[in-house]
């Protein structure tokens, strides 16, 4: 399980396995989505498995998930996505008001997110072999002439602008997962980025990285970044966004909210001179209203990740083995 998790499990396998066996500079560049010439047109393409567990949460499901996050990988190209495609493999034996719900719960969320569920596949297994539903998302986007975004570009002096509160959606999931309950329901924030990325672009097209931080949490992401680029990245933990309801979940669940997933959430690397501008525009779109500045790259520490903490010491936040919360995306 710990190789699905997106951490170095998962990087491992990516490395050994999947990237010597397909290796194409395309590929090497390791991202959620390929920037692609085709026709003249500079497309980004990407692919996603949803096998989330339980199908329903808090906040959203496997239907809206599945946009959102085809969608999210093609936005932190830079790209207006477009057209997605959808492939179902069902378990026999799952009721068809289940199926309903989730296709959908995909369409309004297609709606949402301004694209087309163009094509699709549907495959049934035997009982048994299967858990429910599981869909598969491809999606193609237009990215912009001048855009140019990609984790090896983060440089030193870039600030570090997170959209909003961190760790919603791996902590609903567990709570319906495991019957918890905190006082409060902490609701998933599966949401499409991409309109909010376009209006970051529009301040200026020289956002060096953006990355969703599902899988592995923010400090995946970071890692991931700071190993492309060969900087360091220093954080200062006061300034990082967890809603107190997600910080006693972790807190009694033995977890760290910088490992947690998000669904509705993007980190952004930003030249300091566009930084104040940049997370001017994200505070005024309703997917960014909760935006922060949590830190900067730096020449120290190539590689790494650090943050400052509350009581003035600093700890290393390292690429997670495994994923503390298999299953939810």
């Amino acid at each position: 399980m710990g190789h699905g998790g997106g951490g170095a499990l998962s990087a491992e396998l990516i490395e050994q396995i999947f990237a010597p066996a397909y290796g194409n500079a395309l590929l090497a560049g390791l991202t959620d989505s390929a920037v692609v010439q085709l026709g003249g047109a500079r497309l980004a393409l990407s692919t996603d498995s949803y096998v989330v567990r339980p199908l329903f949460f808090p906040g959203g499901c496997l239907g809206d998930l599945a946009v959102n996050g085809t969608v999210n990988d093609l936005a932190m190209s830079g790209a207006r996505p477009a057209y997605l495609s959808a492939a179902f493999v069902l378990e026999e034996g799952v009721e068809l008001t289940v199926v309903e719900r989730v296709a959908r719960a995909m369409g309004a969320a297609a709606e949402t997110a301004g694209v087309t569920i163009a094509t699709g596949d549907t495959k049934v297994v035997e009982a048994g072999h299967g858990d429910g539903v599981y869909v598969t998302t491809a999606g193609v986007g237009l990215v912009p002439e001048r855009v140019d975004i990609r984790p090896q570009r983060a440089r030193p002096g870039d600030t570090v602008i997170v959209s909003g509160p961190i760790g919603l959606h791996g902590v609903a999931v567990l709570s319906v997962r495991e019957g918890l309950e905190f006082g409060v329901e902490i609701a998933s924030d599966t949401a499409p980025l991409a309109d909010l990325v376009a209006t970051m672009l529009d301040v200026t097209p020289d956002i060096h990285v953006l990355r969703d931080p599902t899988r592995g949490g923010l400090a995946a992401s970071l890692n991931e970044i700071a190993r492309a680029s060969g900087t360091g990245v220093r954080l200062a933990e006061r300034a990082i966004p967890v809603p107190d309801a997600v910080a006693a979940a972790c807190g009694f669940l033995g977890l760290d909210p910088l490992y947690v997933a998000n669904e509705g959430r993007l980190v952004a690397f930003v030249p300091p001179t566009e930084a104040e501008a940049v997370l001017a525009a994200m505070r005024a779109h309703p997917q960014g209203a909760g935006a922060v500045v949590v830190g900067e790259c730096v020449t120290e520490h190539p590689g790494m990740v650090v943050v400052a903490t509350g009581l003035g010491g600093t700890r290393v936040v390292d690429l997670p083995l495994g994923e503390q919360l298999p299953r939810i995306c």
